[in-house]
């Protein structure tokens, strides 16, 4: 069974979106026409509360810091994908009636989630391996934004949990700061992540 996994394909991360990947909307009507091939369609989206601790505002930083939290580095970000707001909402042109499931991420205030399958402290599970499992579900490709964080970030854990894994990298687009694609693709390669 093969499954398709669509990462945080929202406005907020569209063009004009709060943090916007530049180039993102490119990726939509492709992701579209593929969903078809796959025996499941999982959407992801991030789903965040006001007032979130990996949002800048919540420390009255400057976006884009670094800090320690408990359980490791966090990129601080502009505050974004805020629960109910249109910023969260999965971009209009995305085909959402097609999506198996829906995994909502980063709803933990003190937490934040980049992976599909752990909260950041890379213990806490949002669902998604069981429902993988419980579907006989081996064989994971991934396409959405960002490719160096929360692309990454699923797919790596992906392969650790013993799934055969894909991403579609025409199907991504990065934020790129400070070398953060070439460090996320190396990492994927060293996984045994197939990058198309």
């Amino acid at each position: 069974m093969r499954a398709l996994i669509v990462i945080d394909v929202q406005n907020d991360f569209c063009p004009g979106g709060k943090l916007a990947v530049s180039g993102g909307h490119e990726i939509i009507e492709p992701i579209n026409s593929i969903m078809e091939y796959f025996d499941d369609v999982i959407l992801t989206q991030d789903w965040h509360p006001h007032g979130h601790s990996s949002f800048a505002s919540s420390h009255k930083l400057e976006n884009f810091s670094i800090m320690d939290m408990y359980y490791g580095e966090q990129v601080l970000w502009p505050d974004h994908c805020v629960q109910g707001s249109s910023g969260a909402m999965f971009h209009e042109k995305l085909n959402t009636l097609r999506a198996d499931l829906v995994i909502r991420k980063g709803s933990n205030s003190k937490i934040d989630s980049y992976s599909a399958f752990f909260e950041n402290d890379k213990k806490t599970p949002t669902g998604l391996h069981g429902y993988l499992n419980a579907r006989g579900v081996t064989d994971l490709t991934f396409v959405g934004l960002a490719t160096d964080y929360c692309v990454a970030y699923s797919a790596l854990d992906a392969a650790r949990l013993n799934f055969k894994v894909s991403v579609d990298t025409g199907l991504c687009r990065a934020i790129d700061a400070d070398g953060s694609l070439e460090k996320a693709l190396t990492e994927m390669k060293l996984e045994k992540v197939n990058l198309i």
